[in-house]
């Protein structure tokens, strides 16, 4: 019974607080520069770059930007773009409320104009925010299917698709809000991704965790059902306080699947480091009554001691 009363009064404090934020103004200025560079003529090239001198540098000569628009490869990225995105409504409602949910946990915020753009498929940097710029590269979200993906590795492009953009955008978001310290240990960078990821359970809790880190609803299934011997691992083999690089490859940054050298690596997704560290910080954030930017500056090893995370079993 107690149970059932606490997560009555948790959805209801839930409730209340998705009301006050809905409430927010917010205002999304979305600027399709994509569609504009691929129909300016030759002729209309200068006003373009008057009205965007940050994508024009001065040092390169028009020839080089005439050459692209008459380039087949880019006049086809433009086309298959402007077929996916004829217009950007679903997005724009989805970043109205990004931008509510930001404004109500960090008031000082304002919101960046979005500008979207074509980047040749350079999906490291398919979202980028710049102050008061948010470009969005949409040539990266074209869904996992793309034949201009067909050369990426399906690790990589099974987030290539349009619902991915917000919860992208709310990762760029999020990283100015985190402190960084110096800490190089291992549960230092579980801690950094872990506080990212607990910002998107706050600022797009309308996504899917699967959504939130980037997994397959299958892949989120296996790190819940083995979070226990993942933790264990950790544990027995001394890793949270190490500072080898390789463990970073091996749990943290992108990859097919997590590296414990065991039968079971192939089965699993990559990241769990990640994953862990998210736990971590939940955790904490459940059994501490600390304000969520003191969180975001507290130290990797303080939120570990306070956080009494024990893992799923």
């Amino acid at each position: 019974m107690l149970f059932i009363i606490i997560i009555a009064i948790s959805c209801n404090n839930s409730d209340n607080t998705e009301e006050e934020i809905s409430k927010i103004e917010a205002e999304v200025v979305v600027d399709r520069f994509d569609k504009k560079f691929a129909d300016v003529q030759v002729s209309g090239l200068p006003a373009l770059k008057a009205e965007y001198p940050y994508f024009f540098p001065e040092q390169f000569h028009d020839s080089i930007w005439i050459a692209k628009m008459k380039d087949t490869i880019q006049q086809e990225l433009s086309e298959e773009v402007l077929k996916a995105f004829p217009d950007f409504n679903a997005e724009e409602e989805e970043f109205h409320s990004l931008f509510q949910h930001m404004k109500y946990y960090f008031p000082d915020f304002n919101e960046p104009k979005i500008i979207t753009v074509t980047t040749e498929v350079d999906y490291k940097n398919s979202i980028i925010y710049a102050d008061s710029l948010l470009l969005v590269g949409l040539d990266n979200y074209l869904g996992e299917g793309h034949h201009f993906y067909e050369s990426i590795y399906k690790y990589i492009r099974k987030n290539f698709e349009r619902g991915q953009i917000v919860v992208d955008a709310a990762a760029e978001l999020s990283k100015r809000q985190i402190t960084r310290t110096r800490e190089r240990t291992f549960l230092s960078h579980l801690i950094l991704y872990g506080k990212e990821l607990y910002l998107k359970d706050l600022l797009v809790p309308s996504k899917t965790d699967a959504q939130k880190i980037g997994y397959t609803d299958e892949e989120l299934a296996w790190a819940a059902e083995n979070e226990s011997q993942i933790w264990r691992y950790f544990v027995e083999k001394d890793l949270l306080y190490s500072t080898d690089l390789e463990l970073q490859e091996r749990f943290v940054l992108p990859s097919p699947y997590s590296k414990f050298y065991l039968e079971l690596d192939n089965e699993s997704p990559g990241r769990l480091g990640q994953y862990i560290g998210w736990q971590i910080v939940r955790a904490f954030m459940e059994n501490n009554n600390v304000p969520l930017q003191q969180m975001l500056g507290m130290t990797a090893e303080e939120i570990f001691n306070k956080s009494k995370f024990k893992p799923k079993k």
